[in-house]
């Protein structure tokens, strides 16, 4: 896996060292000929330690259709000043001795791929990016062990990629671990915690925790036949099925007690369904019906 995500190989010359002595020939003049990337970083700096390998990852992977220039700030401090460096990492992009583009401070290599694709087109996966598709290849399966060893080794590279942490807690929870699942995403910072992807595997978390107290099926049925507007019971059931993973049948009985009673419990067959959308995704097919059925009982 190392392998799969390690750095790639790209052209001759692709990444270089630059001074002040040499900027203008490394950048300005180089900029006539093809696309050049500045990278201002320092080594006390913590977020271009992540930064720094992500570019050189990625302007490899262009092949030659762009170039990068690393400048130590603290080595060549008059270019720094000219450029009018106040904080690090700094990026920036030329085209034609012009500086075109560029971006401050740490970026996820997928914003990193889309900068340097606005100045190259389109480029290949990057061996990070393989990796996700394996993840959720293996995690769609439900071999929940290899997709955790694989967004473990994305992770090592790429520590703030959302859906990679987002990942690795859904595979510890279909492991069966919500307590490792919460510590991966209690660790998370507070810009990654509004990220759509660590907010879906809070919630399937949450509803993990919950279903747990949900009770015997057979008996919330009994209660059901008993007396079929027992809410406490469908709701229950509703969460009996989806600890099963039967999250389409956990939908329907939520969306019967809306259709019966939407305000029983303060509306939390509602609270509980929109919870339920936001675990599977915005896109999934039953997050997109259940929603259509919703509002269909609501504004009928």
């Amino acid at each position: 896996m190392d392998e799969l995500i390690g750095q790639e190989a790209g052209a001759p010359g692709a990444v270089v060292d630059s001074t002040t002595q040499t900027f203008t020939a490394d950048v300005i003049d180089a900029s006539m000929e093809q696309p050049v990337i500045v990278d201002f970083w320092a080594p006390w700096c913590e977020p271009c330690k992540t930064l720094g390998p992500t570019l050189e990852k990625i302007v490899n992977a262009a092949q030659g259709k762009v170039k990068l220039v690393k400048v130590d700030i603290d080595q060549n401090q008059e270019i720094a000043m000219q450029m009018r460096i106040q904080s690090i990492p700094a990026v920036f992009a030329f085209k034609n001795g012009q500086p075109v583009d560029g971006f401050v401070g740490a970026q996820s290599e997928s914003q990193v791929k889309s900068f340097v694709e606005r100045l190259t087109g389109p480029i290949g996966p990057t061996p990070v990016e393989q990796a996700m598709e394996q993840a959720q290849k293996a995690l769609d399966e439900e071999d929940f062990n290899s997709a955790s060893n694989i967004y473990s080794q994305v992770l090592k590279h790429a520590p703030d990629e959302a859906a990679a942490v987002a990942g690795m807690a859904r595979s510890l929870l279909g492991m069966g671990d919500a307590a490792g699942a919460r510590e991966v995403l209690d660790a998370v910072d507070d810009k990654l915690a509004a990220h759509a992807d660590i907010e879906g595997a809070r919630a399937a978390l949450e509803l993990a925790e919950r279903s747990e107290e949900s009770g015997d099926e057979t008996e919330l049925r009994t209660r059901l036949e008993a007396d079929e507007n027992d809410h406490q019971a469908r709701y229950d059931l509703a969460m009996a099925h989806y600890a099963q993973a039967r999250n389409e049948e956990a939908i329907d009985e939520l969306l019967e007690i809306v259709k019966r009673a939407r305000s029983w419990n303060e509306e939390a067959a509602r609270e509980m369904l929109l919870q339920i959308f936001e675990a599977l995704g915005p896109t999934h097919e039953l997050t997109v019906a259940g929603r259509r059925k919703l509002s269909s009982i609501l504004f009928s």
